[in-house]
């Protein structure tokens, strides 16, 4: 078993989220991004300097509006099974009791498009669940939570960018009310990729 939520994301997730990042990338871009570039965003040298940016956002961020929420499962073990593992099995198990699984992530600011207003719109900028936690309902709490924060920052609309062929998320989104706005981004990746914009109404 597992309890779940979400909170503000703290100094010692930062290796969890960027792995996380990483995965969530490898697994949900595979299908229509090309192969180096998705390589060279999720390679060993991208990650280091993933992780020194989601060190800088979650320790340092530039406004009091610039926030990472991270989507946790806190582990409940089964004391039951103790005995059959042994005394050092028993003392790994123990610790590992009440631990917190990094299972998800979003991010969010002032939106900066020029066509928007920065302080009326807010952007998600990031929104990524592990592919191992898929499914256990972490996507709609961390976008709720997103949700709740901005509103409560005064925000009317949010904004999000998200790759035109990455059905499962425009799916997603799409369901919870949110719609393209008409915005489009062209990416060239060694061939050409599109992003379109997505809104949605908070106030």
């Amino acid at each position: 078993m597992a309890d779940v939520g979400v909170r503000a994301a703290r100094h010692e997730d930062v290796a969890a989220v960027t792995s996380t990042q990483i995965r969530a990338w490898k697994y949900g871009y595979r299908d229509f991004l090309p192969e180096g570039p998705l390589e060279q965003m999720t390679g060993p040298a991208a990650e280091n300097m993933w992780r020194q940016q989601w060190d800088d956002a979650i320790t340092s961020p530039p406004s009091s509006r610039h926030r990472v929420l991270v989507a946790v499962e806190q582990v409940v073990l089964d004391t039951d099974a103790f005995p059959a593992l042994g005394p050092g099995g028993i003392e790994a198990m123990a610790a590992m009791q009440g631990a917190e699984k990094v299972a998800g992530l979003a991010s969010h600011a002032p939106a900066e498009d020029p066509d928007l207003d920065p302080t009326i719109a807010g952007e998600m900028l990031t929104f990524l669940i592990d592919p191992d936690h898929v499914r256990r309902g972490h996507g709609s709490r961390l976008l709720n939570a997103t949700v709740d924060y901005l509103r409560d920052d005064g925000y009317h609309t949010i904004v999000t960018w998200v790759f035109a062929d990455n059905y499962a998320v425009l799916g997603f989104l799409e369901s919870a009310g949110w719609g393209a706005d008409g915005a489009e981004r062209v990416i060239d990746m060694g061939r050409t990729v599109r992003m379109i914009r997505l809104a949605t109404d908070i106030s």
